[in-house]
């Protein structure tokens, strides 16, 4: 049997002024995705390490943008109305992936309007940089001991203490098994697809169709938010509600590449 460590939600604190691990998950998942930008860069003009700067800026608000306004709307929209600055306080927790990627959606669209490429072309560079975030969050919400998954008595499941039961129950860390199904696996299904020379479109469609197995596959196992529960037939999350149509976008999107006349993108590492 493993058990939580209960790490401190604070990384350092200066007097007043507070640096939570949450917020550090943060830098580090954009600090690993520009390197990994810059090393992609060198094999894809017209991208250069300039470029890349400027599309995690673009990307970083549509994230933290489009990530809280997302849970908000989709997760707690009651609770925010009742307490508007809970909306601010972002250390918290209560971000949401698919928020996250309509925002990024949108910054995507901004960008490609200012370096004249298409979406797809800017859509198909990000999508590998996305799963080192994904790692990265995931990690941050096991630091900060929330969205755990079922209690069980599997040898898989972790002794960790439930203020709601008042006691130590094992449950399954589904936030370690998104940070390796998101993130890990999905980082080199994407690394190893995008090596050779697809049509603009498809890497993207890749990773929608990937992150939208994964989560809903993790979902089996994961609680839903208490003020949401299941919201169909007993099982149905709000997260697989949101991913099923990113693997049908994906499909469809991967289809429409590969089907339509357009000269095939260079490879990247």
């Amino acid at each position: 049997m493993w058990e939580y460590p209960s790490i401190d939600p604070v990384a350092l604190a200066l007097g007043p002024i507070k640096i939570h691990w949450y917020g550090l998950m943060y830098l580090f998942a954009f600090g690993g995705g520009w390197l990994y930008g810059v090393m992609r860069s060198k094999r894809r003009p017209p991208w250069n390490s300039e470029m890349v700067g400027d599309l995690l800026f673009y990307v970083a608000m549509g994230v933290i943008l489009g990530g809280r306004i997302g849970y908000i709307f989709f997760y707690d929209l009651s609770h925010y109305l009742q307490d508007p600055l809970a909306m601010l306080r972002v250390w918290e927790g209560g971000m949401s992936f698919h928020g996250g990627l309509l925002g990024v959606t949108v910054a995507m669209v901004l960008f490609a309007r200012k370096t004249q490429q298409s979406l797809f072309q800017v859509a198909d560079f990000v999508a590998p940089l996305i799963p080192i975030g994904l790692f990265t969050g995931r990690i941050g919400n096991f630091i900060n001991g929330e969205l755990w998954g079922k209690v069980t008595d599997s040898p898989l499941g972790m002794a960790v203490y439930d203020p709601h039961l008042h006691a130590t129950v094992l449950k399954y860390p589904t936030q370690l098994l998104e940070a390796l199904l998101e993130g890990v696996v999905l980082f080199i299904i994407l690394a190893i697809y995008a090596r050779k020379s697809r049509p603009a479109g498809s890497v993207a469609g890749m990773f929608l169709i990937g992150y939208g197995v994964f989560r809903f596959t993790v979902e089996f196992w994961r609680v839903p938010d208490a003020q949401l529960g299941y919201l169909l037939w007993g099982w149905v999350t709000m997260g697989q509600i949101l991913s099923l149509p990113m693997i049908l976008f994906g499909a469809g999107l991967i289809y429409w590449a590969y089907n339509r006349k357009q000269p095939v993108q260079s490879a990247v590492v």
